[in-house]
């Protein structure tokens, strides 16, 4: 009963938060205006700009957000104890990432959809604009190098996944194609779409789908890179109605439901037992098996702060300044939608991280493989087999094990059959790691667009006419954004203007996420069959930068509040907690014990010692600015063009 007491609490919560401190804020700080312009109406392209009703937003900003991070994070922190990992997850989504996910979504809609790096340059000061985007880089070409290798073991470790994942695509385009062309209401196409994927989880490894999926799942790690990343690169160029926008959505009604199948799981659990194990007729009590606090697990880093960078998503992660400002900002339909899609989402995720918490700690008590000769184990024999250690803890195929065992134990409570409750979770697992992957993709984007028209060389107006340049067929990206008049580049004049366009940018983001991916890890012959895990060489460092990506995108947000007179401190608190955390657990990672330094590892060494001198830039131009901003409003976009009549529906 404790944890299910556990879960209905929380979720309780969450609905409490929701309607206080979240309607709190729309009401009385951010000051939320149904009749407000809004960029996707103002600026609508039918590309990256298109209004979008808030249950379709809500998916693909949950489904963005979330990825892998809300289940691989919480899924090795209960090797600390199931309660540090609870009660950061709660405070920490409730206070700073729900906090974090709105403002910088509201920033972004009332700035013309601008990310938050390029909003840095005004509301900071204009070098901190090149410093942002440059971490959003470095951050973004992490996430593009290790995604597909995490989707490949996804597939491997549970081949029954794959054609359900797959069949999405073409699903997503008709939903896209049939809502956007035909206009009609989104109800009967939600329904089709989420009982045709439900069919493909349960009769998607039948027959001649099974060897199709074994032969997949024996597919080269970079196989699976590749098309993984040229998949991106469709979903990045085509219009955001198409593939990413309906796909997201799509994958959120599935993702939801599976989150609700698992609720009454965990109830019925709860109430009478687990499934019979091993052909006995009794129900197994379902109860946390882990203990509750943990000093010192064998090899494990310190608790502090560590527990703050392995748990991100599900509590605060700099990724989701990204999707709130990159895409989402940008499909707003209404702004008082913000605080469903960006508050509600946040809050949603920390559910999700929630259940995984007590999916490892109690669901995997009532049966888990890996015993002697395949047997079962139960209990707390369970829990220790796979955090008998940080290393036995920290290997992706334990991390995601342990979730998926323990929510499909929860299933099978319900009397599903144990091949679907498996199924059903690793389509759960590699969807979110898929509809990251694209979007993130989509955000690389939007970056390189940002700096290319920063740093390439700007050539008059007089000049290029001069030379016949075509105005109307070669606008540079960051002009159309931001309204402002600017110079203009043509494409032969000099290779960064290629980048400006959306076919460069994408193309150098997906060969330059390739090279990373494709670099060997290990001594020995390059071969094909061994390559795909290059971006492992960097994911040590994105722990930290991701976090410290949060405490900037919260120092932005705070400028952007101070130079408009409003209340800072519950934005301010949780700023200085994202500078200070981060920059310690980086610090500890170069110089701390088994560090960069001591491993000799140079090349993470460099990087991390470039990153903290990004961030202590940034804080000391912070710093200097502060002072003067107070109630001294930013350099000001062009105004956003008249709303056409009838042109949004709140």
């Amino acid at each position: 009963m404790e944890t299910l007491a556990l879960a209905l609490g929380t979720l309780v919560l969450y609905l409490i938060a929701y309607n206080t401190y979240g309607k709190w804020l729309a009401r009385k700080i951010f000051k939320l205006d149904p009749g407000a312009a809004v960029p996707s109406v103002a600026l609508n392209d039918d590309k990256d700009y298109v209004p979008t009703e808030k249950g379709v937003i809500f998916g693909h900003h949950f489904t963005s957000i979330a990825g892998t991070g809300p289940i691989v994070g919480p899924a090795v922190a209960v090797i600390w104890g199931w309660v540090p990992a609870l009660l950061w997850v709660l405070l920490g989504s409730i206070f700073i990432g729900a906090v974090h996910d709105f403002g910088a979504l509201i920033v972004s809609v009332r700035n013309r959809g601008q990310t938050v790096g390029d909003i840095a340059g005004r509301v900071l000061a204009p070098r901190t604009r090149v410093l942002f985007l440059s971490i959003l880089f470095m951050a973004l070409t992490i996430v593009l190098a290790i995604f597909g290798l995490v989707i490949a073991a996804v597939f491997r470790q549970y081949p029954t996944s794959i054609f359900p994942c797959l069949i999405q695509i073409p699903i997503a385009v008709a939903i896209g194609v049939w809502l956007h062309k035909r206009g009609i209401a989104i109800l009967l196409p939600s329904l089709i779409a989420l009982a045709v994927m439900y069919l493909t989880v349960a009769f998607g490894d039948v027959g001649f789908l099974h060897a199709v999926n074994s032969y997949l799942a024996g597919w080269p790690t970079m196989t699976w890179v590749a098309a993984l990343l040229i998949y991106s690169y469709i979903a990045s160029v085509l219009p955001v109605w198409m593939l990413l926008q309906p796909r997201d959505y799509i994958n959120s009604l599935q993702l939801l439901s599976a989150i609700a199948l698992v609720v009454v799981g965990l109830v019925v659990a709860g109430l009478v037992g687990g499934a019979p194990v091993a052909g006995e007729a009794s129900r197994p009590a379902l109860e946390i098996v882990a203990p509750a606090f943990r000093a010192a697990p064998e090899g494990a880093p310190w608790i502090f702060p560590f527990l703050f960078i392995t748990i991100a998503c599900g509590a605060i992660s700099g990724f989701h300044c990204l999707v709130s400002s990159g895409t989402s900002s940008k499909q707003l339909k209404c702004e008082s939608d913000a605080q469903f899609v960006g508050y509600g989402s946040m809050l949603t995720e920390g559910f999700l991280a929630v259940l995984v918490i007590l999916a490892c700690v109690a669901g995997i008590g009532l049966g888990s493989s890996g015993g002697e000769g395949g047997a079962l184990l139960t209990g707390q024999e369970a829990y220790l087999h796979r955090y008998a250690s940080w290393n036995a803890a920290n290997g992706l195929p334990a991390k995601i094990g342990a979730f998926v065992e323990g929510s499909a134990n929860f299933l099978q409570a319900l009397g599903l059959g144990a091949g679907f409750a498996v199924a059903l979770m690793g389509v759960f697992v590699a969807s979110f790691a898929a509809t990251t992957l694209d979007t993130a993709c989509r955000l690389q984007r939007y970056v390189i667009q940002e700096l290319a028209s920063t740093l390439a060389p700007k050539i008059s107006r007089t000049a290029l006419a001069a030379e016949a340049y075509d105005f109307d067929d070669n606008l540079a990206g960051a002009d159309r954004g931001t309204g402002e008049a600017a110079d203009h580049r043509p494409h032969r004049w000099n290779p960064l203007t290629w980048l400006t366009n959306k076919h460069g940018a994408t193309i150098f983001a997906v060969v330059l996420a390739t090279a990373i991916a494709a670099l060997p890890t290990a001594a020995g012959d390059w071969e094909w069959s061994t390559a795909g895990k290059g971006g492992l060489i960097l994911w040590p460092l994105f722990g930290a930068t991701n976090q410290l990506l949060g405490g900037l995108a919260f120092l932005v947000i705070t400028f952007w509040m101070w130079r408009r007179g409003l209340p800072l401190w519950f934005v301010a608190i949780p700023t200085v907690f994202m500078l200070i955390l981060p920059g310690i657990a980086m610090m500890l990672n170069i110089f701390g014990p088994g560090g960069y330094l001591e491993q000799k590892n140079w090349l993470l060494f460099g990087i991390g010692i470039a990153t903290l001198a990004l961030e202590g830039w940034m804080i000391v131009e912070a710093f200097i600015a502060w002072p003067k901003a107070k109630g001294v409003l930013e350099p000001s976009l062009a105004p956003l063009p008249a709303m056409p009549e009838g042109g949004r529906s709140c």
